[in-house]
C-alpha cells in the first residue's frame, strides 16, 4: 500500500523517488483552491522504473462551476485590462517559472523519463514562449483591441469600414498533449491571456505531473486575477459539453480525439470554436543538388537524429519521414545508421544518456505495433538495436526503408510516436513532392539544398501541405534551427492530417481568442472610438 500526499503547495527533489514514500494525489485548481477528486483514479506510472508515482481524479468536482467562475470573474478581469498589463502578467509568470527551471527539469527526468536536455526543451519552452508573448503585450501597448486598416465604403469620403478585433466573452479550454506538458500548458496559456480570455487548463494525464508543478508556479506567482487559470488534473467529465458560443477549445493530440471532439455537443450545437493540432508524417527531403560529405549533407543528417531522439521521437514534429535521392540512399542509410547506433540509450537520470523510455506503457506497445505496420505494408527495418534495460519503456531508434514508396501506403498514412522513421528514395522532384503530399498534411518539413530552381519547385510544391518549411542551405547550414524547434513568432499548425489549425504566430495567434468585427461608419468616429488601438 503505496503512501498518499497532496503535490499542491509540496516539493519534491532529486530524479528518483521511492515508490512507497512517495505517491502522490494530483490536485485540481478550480474557483481559487486546490481540489482533489474521489473515486476511482488514474495511476501515473514513472516509465524509467515502471514504479506508479501519482493517482489523479477529477470525480466529484464540478467543472461547470469552474467554467461559470472564470466567465464571470476571470473574463472580465482580463478585459478591462490592457495589452500591456496583460503582458506584465506573462513577464511574471515566465519569471517565476525560470526561478523554479531547476526543479521542473528534475520533475520532467523523474516522472516523464526525458533525459536533461529534453526537459530543457519543454521547460525552457514553456518560459520562453511566455517571454515572447510578455514583449508583444508590451508593443501593443495600452489598448484592449485591435484595429485593422480603414478602408472607404461608398463614394462618401466620411463613410468607412474597419475589421476590429475584441476579445471573446467566454472560456479558452485548453487540452493538452503528453509530450510537451510545460510547453503545451504555457504556450496556449501565453497567447490566450494576451488576448484577454480566462484559461481552464487540462494536461494529459500520464505527465499531468510535471504541468501541475508548471501550474503551482503560475499560482503562486499571484499576479492573474481570480478565474483568469484554473487547472484540471485528470478527466475533463462533462466539461466539454457546458461550453457556449464564445467559449474556445484548444487541442493537441491524436487525429481520432481531435474528430470527437469537432463533433462535441458544443461545437456542432453551439458552433465552439476548435484549434486541433494532430498527427504529422513530417518530412526531410534531400535536395539532388547536394553531395555526401558537404556542409548541408551533415546538416541534414544532424536534423534528421535529432529529430527521431529528441523527446524519445515523442514530439508533434520529429521526422517521420526522409526523401533522398535514389543514388545516394545506401550512403545515407550508412551515415544515418551509423550515427543513431551510437545514441547512447537509457536512464535519463544519468548524463551520458541521450535518449530514455517513452511516457507510457500503451505508447510502447503502440511503438511496437505501429513498426510491424510499416513493415507489413512494405518497408523494411534496417537499423534498430536491442535496449538492455530491465525495466522502463525503452526502445531504440528505428530506421526503416521502402525502395517502392508509393505503394507503402502505410507509411505515409499512419504516424509511429516514437524514435521512428522510413527512408524512401525518388527519382525527381515531382515524385518528391507527390510523395510528401501523401502523408496528407504536415506541421513541418525540412528541405536541404542550395539550387534555387530545385529549392522553388520542390517547396511551392509541397507548401499547400504544411504549416512550416524549413530550408537549410549553404549559407545557412551551421545556423538554421532545427526543423522541430516550434518559434512563437512563427505559426505552429498545419493542414488535414495535421489538423487544420494554427498557433502562436506571434499576433497571429490572438486572433483564435479575439472576435473580428466590421465597424462601418463616420471615419472620424472610427478613428475616436479607437484611437489607441490603430496599428503602428
Amino acid at each position: 500500500m503505496h503512501g498518499r500526499r497532496s503535490i499542491a503547495g509540496g516539493r519534491l527533489h532529486g530524479p528518483h523517488r521511492a515508490a512507497e514514500d512517495e505517491m502522490i494525489t494530483l490536485k485540481s485548481y478550480l474557483r481559487g483552491e486546490w481540489v482533489a477528486g474521489t473515486g476511482r483514479a488514474t495511476t501515473l506510472v514513472n516509465p524509467t522504473t515502471e514504479e506508479p508515482i501519482a493517482e489523479a481524479s477529477t470525480q466529484g468536482l464540478d467543472l461547470g462551476a469552474a467554467l461559470e467562475f472564470a466567465r464571470t470573474k476571470g473574463g472580465p478581469a482580463l478585459r478591462a485590462a490592457t495589452f500591456a498589463q496583460r503582458g506584465a502578467w506573462l513577464d511574471a509568470i515566465s519569471k517565476a517559472l525560470h526561478a523554479r527551471r531547476d526543479a521542473l527539469l528534475d520533475e520532467s527526468i523523474a516522472s516523464c523519463g526525458t533525459t536533461r536536455s529534453d526537459a530543457k526543451f519543454d521547460v525552457d519552452g514553456a518560459i520562453g514562449t511566455l517571454a515572447y508573448y510578455a514583449g508583444l503585450g508590451k508593443k501593443l501597448g495600452e489598448t484592449t483591441t485591435i484595429l485593422e486598416p480603414a478602408e472607404q465604403l461608398t463614394k462618401s469620403a466620411r463613410f468607412f469600414g474597419a475589421h476590429v478585433w475584441t476579445p471573446r466573452e467566454g472560456v479558452a479550454v485548453h487540452v493538452n498533449a503528453f509530450n510537451f506538458p510545460a510547453w503545451g500548458l504555457g504556450e496556449k496559456l501565453a497567447v490566450a491571456l494576451l488576448a484577454g480570455v480566462p484559461v481552464i487548463s487540462k494536461p494529459a494525464t500520464s505527465t499531468a505531473l510535471l504541468a501541475m508543478r508548471v501550474a503551482e508556479a503560475i499560482v503562486d506567482a499571484n499576479v492573474l486575477p481570480p478565474g483568469a487559470f484554473q487547472f484540471v488534473a485528470g478527466s475533463t467529465g462533462d466539461l466539454l459539453d457546458k461550453l457556449g458560443p464564445q467559449d474556445v477549445l484548444a487541442f493537441t493530440g491524436s487525429a481520432d480525439t481531435g474528430a470527437k471532439l469537432r463533433g462535441g455537443k458544443g461545437p456542432v450545437e453551439r458552433s465552439v470554436r476548435v484549434n486541433v493540432e494532430a498527427d504529422s508524417l513530417n518530412s526531410a527531403v534531400l535536395g539532388p543538388d547536394i553531395e555526401p560529405g558537404s556542409d548541408v549533407y551533415a546538416t541534414f543528417l544532424r536534423d534528421v537524429v535529432r529529430e527521431m531522439t529528441q523527446k524519445t521521437g515523442q514530439k508533434c514534429t520529429a521526422t517521420r519521414r526522409i526523401f533522398v535521392p535514389a543514388a545516394v540512399i545506401d550512403r545515407v542509410q550508412e551515415d544515418l545508421a551509423e550515427q543513431l547506433g551510437a545514441i547512447k540509450i537509457g536512464d535519463p537520470a544519468r548524463d551520458e544518456v541521450r535518449m530514455g523510455p517513452l511516457a507510457t506503457k500503451q505508447q510502447h506497445e503502440d511503438f511496437r505495433s505501429g513498426v510491424a505496420k510499416l513493415v507489413a505494408s512494405g518497408a523494411r527495418v534496417v537499423h534498430t538495436r536491442e535496449v538492455s534495460e530491465p525495466k522502463g519503456y525503452f526502445v531504440a531508434p528505428t530506421l526503416l526503408r521502402a525502395d517502392a514508396p508509393a505503394s507503402a501506403t502505410a507509411v505515409h498514412a499512419h504516424e509511429v510516436f516514437g524514435p521512428c522513421a522510413t527512408l524512401m528514395p525518388y527519382a525527381e522532384i515531382a515524385e518528391c513532392v507527390k510523395l510528401v503530399a501523401m502523408g496528407e498534411g504536415g506541421l513541418v518539413a525540412s528541405v536541404y539544398g542550395d539550387d534555387r530552381a530545385l529549392l522553388r519547385e520542390l517547396v511551392l510544391g509541397i507548401a499547400p501541405w504544411h504549416g512550416r518549411v524549413v530550408i537549410a542551405s549553404s549559407k545557412v547550414a551551421d545556423q538554421s534551427i532545427a526543423p522541430g524547434m516550434v518559434l512563437p513568432s512563427c505559426v505552429h499548425g498545419g493542414p488535414g492530417r495535421a489538423g487544420g489549425g494554427e498557433e502562436l504566430g506571434g499576433e497571429r495567434g490572438l486572433r483564435f481568442y479575439m472576435q473580428r468585427t466590421s465597424i462601418q461608419a463616420d471615419r472620424a468616429l472610427i478613428d475616436k472610438m479607437f484611437e489607441q488601438a490603430k496599428p503602428e
